[in-house]
């Protein structure tokens, strides 16, 4: 977990049977500028959105100023490679073997701004579309993927007009990458999703306008004015889960299958307007912190949102619940299990849930008056 107890963030580990915990990172830098933390220093500090974990063999992997480092459970860190200057790095992901290190970057320009006079609301976030820059300037992403033993970069995928911030291996094939377009301003509906096959170098696009999505859409067809968010893999690597909304519709929840790219899609009822992220576990069972809510029942309604993208729905979700699906029958079944109380406010508050591996436990932000602890719920 990340925690800036001691003035700084720095990466801490805690045993949850005992309680135990241990610093580490050894930040004295503050926050590193990148994606989400557009407030942050230029190639100084702890990259907050850059550490990831490989869960099989402890070790994590993070950016400090312009360092790719990896930390191993005995404590031992090793620098394994440096960020090109002028590049603005992102969320990064370590490939199931352990094997590969995948950091995303883009053209510095992206981001080159003075947040103190150029930035609004909490994350002092450009006010200016940063999609739109990448596009009128042409500026580029890299898919950098490194070797986790040696540090070597392997290759570098250039991606023009694209502004890329999250990058997944395919579970079982790591030639393959999952990325986005973030914040895309226009055609967000199939322009989010996109994969990379470094075995045959070729850039697909996963979501598609058409109107033969199986589940139920309730009579939407995917639309390229559409909103679509935080894509993930299923387990066996077959499937890629998003969320987002039809254009002048309801939210929804969406499934694509690599192997014969169909789609399945379930329209969420129309009063859960209340934005929420969906992950999974190990089942493909989901977990949701927004959206559902009590028939009748009179939410809080609060105007937190500090996204100037084409998200539709205000960050006022107040359950943490688990979601099973019915794919073939287009159906969710909504099983409320606790209120998670974040205010939302800014990218750290976000409750944004996770399932233990075991599955039996989900995991969530919340703040509480001024600070953002985690949070655990037993499912």
């Amino acid at each position: 977990m990340i925690s800036d107890r001691d003035g700084h963030p720095n990466v801490w580990m805690r045993d949850l049977h005992t309680g135990d915990e241990r610093m580490i990172t050894a930040n004295t830098g503050g926050i590193l500028k990148s994606y989400v933390y557009f407030a942050g220093v230029q190639d100084k500090g702890l990259g907050k959105a850059s550490v990831c974990l490989d869960p099989h063999r402890d070790i994590i992997y993070f950016i400090q100023d312009d360092k790719i480092c990896k930390a191993e459970p005995d404590g031992k860190i090793t620098v394994l490679n440096i960020v090109p200057d002028h590049r603005m790095t992102a969320f990064t992901h370590v490939s199931d073997d352990g094997k590969l290190l995948c950091v995303p970057m883009t053209d510095g320009r992206c981001l080159d701004f003075d947040p103190d006079t150029e930035g609004s609301g909490l994350d002092k976030r450009p006010v200016y579309d940063i999609d739109g820059r990448v596009q009128e300037e042409n500026l580029s992403s890299y898919l950098c993927v490194y070797d986790t033993a040696t540090g070597e970069r392997l290759y570098e995928k250039r991606v023009p007009k694209c502004w890329i911030t999250h990058v997944q291996f395919n579970p079982v094939n790591p030639d393959i990458i999952m990325f986005n377009h973030e914040w895309s301003s226009f055609d967000c509906g199939i322009r989010r999703i996109w994969l990379y096959n470094h075995a045959t170098d070729e850039v697909t696009r996963v979501r598609t306008e058409g109107e033969d999505t199986l589940g139920d859409t309730c009579g939407y067809p995917r639309r390229a004015a559409d909103w679509v968010c935080h894509e993930m893999w299923s387990d066996d690597g077959n499937f890629i889960i998003y969320h987002g909304g039809y254009a002048d519709g309801p939210a929804m929840v969406g499934r694509y299958e690599l192997s014969t790219h169909r789609y399945w899609e379930i329209a969420l009822p129309e009063e859960y307007n209340a934005y929420g992220h969906f992950t999974m576990d190990h089942n493909q069972i989901l977990c949701c912190d927004g959206y559902f809510k009590f028939t009748d029942e009179q939410k809080p309604v609060r105007e937190n949102s500090t996204d100037n993208g084409p998200d539709p729905h205000k960050k006022d979700g107040e359950y943490i619940s688990r979601v099973v699906p019915d794919w073939d029958k287009g159906k969710l079944e909504w099983i409320p299990l606790c209120k998670h109380k974040s205010d939302w406010l800014g990218q750290d508050a976000h409750p944004h849930p996770i399932y233990s591996h075991r599955g039996d436990k989900i995991y969530f932000n919340a703040r509480t008056d001024k600070d953002v602890e985690v949070f655990c719920v037993e499912v």
